[in-house]
């Protein structure tokens, strides 16, 4: 009989968040929404500024801008109940997302909250995603790892008291997820993420297809862009008015005009 090759690795303390965040996305009624964005005058001015300043703006940061904003004008998409069953709708725009950082060698997901993104600018937002990849250990989000090495049932009281008040669950988890699934693959594709938040964002592929624009078909680039709502507090009316915002922030470019007239011109050759 042949023995089975295999390999022994060991499991991450971090990935038992994951396993809990599935359970507690099992409990909520997940209203899921797949559409498609037109980004192609948002990827044509990031590519501008590149071209101008020799760096790179984020896409994500880009989307998270836009994600605030829409949010900000549409509190109910981030609503949340509180122990006595009142919904609290926060003025901040907090977004938990994730940056990848290299540590010890090997490439982890790091979470990380942007606080108050519906009044950030793209370019702000940027700076600090780069300053958690540069520095992961000067975040406070890294520091929190020691959660991973409490007991169980421990974290599992912690989750019962804070998806009951929502000032903690804003405190520890932001009021709404972004995952940026698509920047580590190339060509079409959704993503279905837990739903752990009243809303949870996931950017998917990018790829290039006709679309019609101004009455003529042209060669556009589309972002497959996931929406995620707990139905238990968001109506279908005020999501799609949120969705419908949302969009047309992306489709503009919101906040790269304002970066692009800012940004400094690249140095020349003699100037460097």
């Amino acid at each position: 009989m042949t023995r089975a090759v295999f390999q022994t690795l060991p499991f991450a303390p971090e990935r038992q968040l994951v396993v809990e965040g599935g359970r507690i996305a099992a409990r909520k009624h997940t209203v899921v929404g797949l559409i498609e964005v037109d980004v192609t005058r948002a990827r044509s001015l990031l590519r501008e500024h590149r071209a101008r300043t020799g760096k790179a703006l984020s896409f994500t940061a880009f989307i998270i801008a836009c994600l605030g904003k829409a949010v900000g004008e549409h509190k109910a998409v981030h609503a949340y109940r509180d122990w006595r069953n009142r919904l609290i709708l926060f003025d901040e725009v907090d977004v938990n997302t994730i940056v990848e950082i290299e540590m010890d060698g090997r490439k982890m997901a790091l979470p990380h909250f942007i606080r108050a993104a519906n009044r950030r600018s793209v370019q702000d937002i940027h700076a600090e995603l780069r300053a958690a990849q540069r520095a992961p250990q000067t975040t406070r989000e890294f520091g929190m790892r020691w959660f991973v090495r409490l007991p169980g049932f421990v974290r599992d009281a912690f989750y019962a008291l804070a998806f009951r008040n929502p000032q903690w669950l804003k405190a520890s988890f932001c009021t709404v997820g972004l995952t940026a699934v698509g920047m580590f693959a190339k060509g079409a594709g959704w993503a279905i993420p837990f739903n752990v938040h009243s809303l949870d964002v996931a950017l998917g592929g990018i790829v290039e297809k006709p679309g019609v624009v101004d009455g003529c078909i042209a060669i556009r680039e589309y972002l497959d862009l996931t929406l995620l709502f707990d139905h238990d507090v968001i109506d279908g009316a005020p999501a799609a008015r949120f969705t419908a915002r949302f969009q047309e922030l992306i489709e503009s470019g919101y906040g790269l005009d304002e970066t692009l007239a800012s940004g400094e011109e690249k140095p020349k050759d003699d100037d460097r």
